[in-house]
């Protein structure tokens, strides 16, 4: 016996993939594009998190629709996913901030601030 699945379900999947996917996308051009490790660690982090969760919607949409049944699977990635993304991020950023805090004690200036060490670069500059 094969499933067919519903116009309606399908058009939403692709829906919900090519968005999930979009987000995908910006915040990997984002992290092309920004300057500063501060700006660059944001993009990524929101958009594998909204891009993700768009998908792991439409695979538990697509899932639920064929098999009959509510797919668990998707809901185990959703919660290591967000659980996991914001806990790498405030840890690469604590890091990258006291790696910039040791760098301005060891310089003397005090100047300590988010995006630090590209702000020195550009003032020492002529």
């Amino acid at each position: 016996m094969t499933a067919t699945l519903p116009p309606l379900v399908a058009a939403l999947v692709a829906l919900l993939v090519l968005v999930g996917a979009a987000f995908a996308l910006i915040g990997s051009i984002g992290l092309l594009r920004l300057r500063t490790f501060y700006e660059r660690i944001h993009p990524p982090t929101l958009g594998t998190t909204l891009g993700l969760g768009c998908i792991l919607v439409a695979s538990m949409l697509l899932f639920s629709t064929l098999e009959a049944r509510a797919v668990m699977h998707e809901i185990v990635i959703a919660v290591f996913i967000v659980l996991t993304t914001p806990v790498t991020y405030m840890l690469l950023v604590r890091a990258a901030r006291h790696r910039d805090q040791a760098a301005a004690g060891k310089r003397g200036d005090g100047d300590v601030r988010a995006d630090n060490a590209i702000d020195v670069e550009r003032r020492n500059l002529p």
